[in-house]
């Protein structure tokens, strides 16, 4: 996906939340800041290309600041929190075990931003209130149908926390009598999932763990390995987490797949994008 205007106050906003993460050093900061500044003047414009304008102001970040892995703590937070509610959700799951109903989970765990909770906020509340709200869009007989249809899946993770929750779509899942691999990041980035943090939740009981040979901010497709690029020629079928994914997939030929997004239209851009409201749950197909 291209950016829009809006998307500079995004890049500037999880910068400034990355070099808060990564250092104390007021000057360096500034530094960095100058740099970026001075990087989007020459690469703001409606051509360019989303993930990858994110994933090199991060990247500029990690090597000023020498800090690798800036969510280090925020990523196990985020599990950490998500671990305490997994059992209340798998007592609503128990009351309605709907396929249906997996996919909002999962779509859930893609709205609540874990690392940004503490231990005594009220996610309960959130969680059953977001379950309560129907899907803008809902591609559920389509979706069954796939799983149905296909002997293998490719299911792209996003956020650390959020992966907790894909764990009972992934069960589900399996019912279907799919062969499942998870593709993660192969380097930290944002509170992206990478392999330990998906060893670390128990997703490797669901099916195979790849990484896409990247770390970028959701899907880069210059960037993926060439085993990755092989895996991914490899299915047909291919459920997709969260917006980053989104942006990045819809930038390359999706005609030959069956491919299905699961998220929240958390901005306004991706919203317009995709014709929904802001906030709006989804499970779509992908048909351009």
């Amino acid at each position: 996906m291209k950016i829009s205007y809006e998307c500079g106050a995004c890049f500037l906003r999880q910068a400034r939340e990355a070099m808060d993460l990564a250092s104390d050093d007021e000057e360096l900061k500034l530094e960095i800041t100058r740099d970026i500044f001075e990087f989007l003047s020459k690469n703001f414009y409606l051509n360019t290309n989303s993930n990858k304008t994110g994933s090199t102001i991060h990247n500029m970040i990690k090597q000023k600041t020498c800090c690798t892995d800036p969510y280090f703590e925020e990523k196990i937070k985020g599990n950490k929190i998500a671990l305490k509610y997994l059992p209340l959700v798998q007592e609503i799951l128990k009351k309605d075990n709907s396929l249906e109903n997996h996919v909002k989970i999962a779509i859930i765990g893609n709205i609540l931003d874990f690392g940004a909770f503490k231990l005594d906020d009220d996610i309960e509340k959130l969680i059953k209130e977001s379950l309560s709200k129907k899907l803008a869009i809902k591609d559920i007989y389509e979706f069954e149908n796939a799983l149905k249809t296909h002997g293998k899946v490719l299911y792209l993770v996003d956020n650390t926390g959020e992966i907790v929750f894909d764990k009972l779509l992934l069960s589900k899942i399996k019912e279907y009598d799919l062969d499942i691999t998870i593709a993660v990041k192969k380097e930290p980035i944002l509170n992206d999932a990478c392999r330990e943090d998906a060893l670390n939740v128990g997703l490797d009981e669901y099916g195979e763990i790849v990484d896409i040979g990247a770390g970028t901010v959701g899907y880069v497709d210059s960037e993926i390995s060439q085993d990755f690029r092989e895996i991914f020629n490899a299915h047909d079928f291919v459920i997709s987490k969260g917006m980053g994914n989104y942006e990045g997939l819809t930038e390359i030929n999706l005609s030959s797949k069956e491919v299905f997004f699961l998220l929240c239209a958390k901005c306004n851009t991706i919203a317009r994008d995709i014709g929904v409201n802001t906030f709006d749950m989804l499970l779509f197909k992908y048909n351009k």
